[in-house]
């Protein structure tokens, strides 16, 4: 009597009719041993999660010869899905500035002691000084006979050195304003053009819509760009599958990134791109050396294989 065959009995079979040992399969796929060998008793429960299921398949079939997409269909019933969760409706990450700031009135507040023992110490400080001043204007009027030739001509001389001293005072005073001025504008002009260049030339990524659900779908605008769109995919710990595609659906990256890689893609004068992430908290996605924040958190039920649209805004739109 002929036995059904398993999926894990027909790749176990390809595998051996072609000689080829578990270590040396290994280092093929870049998949563990031990996780081939479940797929081959059909042990699926030990594979670090149901997306791998299907992705570690495809790659042992292909590396021992077998046609994958009919090795899935095949064995459909045999290879566990992911189950779809309850629909959960997720905010925004994209917040105002103002929500994180706080409220003005604390910190006026916070500051009115400190301001009310400043004019008290002003205070002190200046009756201080009004008593001493007074003081000695009273005792230089006391002191000179008024009768005095020498005391007269002094007081004369010295009130005409006080105007001159005075009107050159003043006028040093008005050409250092003028000139403080002008400075000032100066520095403010290029202050100004130095803040609006650096905020012309950083990219800016804003969430449109964050996706809901288990896979959620999410679109983000990129602005900013600037003239070449560089996307640098990092994986954890983990080999994480990823699919790089523009809005035609043409493939620039198809397959797992591996911890010890970093995978680089270009994606110059794409209008419109396409990611599909398999395992969002364990790939770091940086564009144009930004890092790019996940718009659904990946550490949600059913959030940690994502797909993400990213809308590039020309600079004259």
């Amino acid at each position: 009597m002929v036995l059904d065959m398993g999926i894990g009995s027909r790749l176990r079979d390809a595998r051996e009719a072609k000689e080829i040992s578990l270590d040396s399969l290994q280092e093929t796929t870049k998949i563990q041993k031990r996780y081939l060998v479940a797929i081959e008793e059909e042990n699926f429960s030990i594979l670090p999660g149901k997306f791998y299921t299907k992705a570690f398949i495809r790659e042992y079939a292909i590396a021992v010869g077998l046609d994958p997409n009919e090795l899935m269909a095949e064995f459909s019933e045999e290879i566990p899905s992911p189950s779809e969760d309850t629909t959960t409706q997720y905010t925004r990450i994209h917040r105002s500035r103002k929500d994180n700031m706080p409220t003005k009135n604390s910190a006026i507040f916070s500051i009115v002691p400190t301001l009310f023992v400043i004019i008290l110490i002003f205070g002190i400080i200046f009756v201080v000084w009004w008593f001493v001043i007074s003081k000695a204007n009273d005792e230089n009027k006391t002191t000179p006979n008024a009768n005095s030739d020498d005391y007269i001509t002094r007081e004369t001389e010295n009130k005409n050195k006080n105007t001159n001293d005075d009107t050159n005072n003043k006028e040093n005073q008005d050409t250092d304003e003028n000139t403080g001025d002008a400075t000032e504008d100066t520095d403010n002009n290029d202050e100004d053009s130095s803040a609006e260049t650096d905020e012309n030339s950083t990219l800016s990524m804003d969430v449109v819509e964050a996706g809901t659900g288990t896979k959620p779908t999410s679109t983000i605008e990129l602005s900013n760009v600037g003239d070449s769109l560089t996307f640098e995919f990092e994986a954890a710990n983990v080999q994480v599958w990823l699919d790089v595609e523009n809005g035609n659906g043409q493939k620039f990256f198809s397959g797992f990134v591996k911890p010890t890689e970093k995978t680089t893609v270009d994606m110059t004068g794409q209008e419109q791109i396409y990611l599909n992430v398999g395992s969002a908290p364990n790939l770091t996605i940086t564009i144009n050396d930004e890092t790019l924040e996940y718009p659904v958190d990946p550490s949600q039920r059913g959030a940690d294989h994502q797909k993400i649209w990213l809308n590039v805004i020309k600079e004259n739109e």
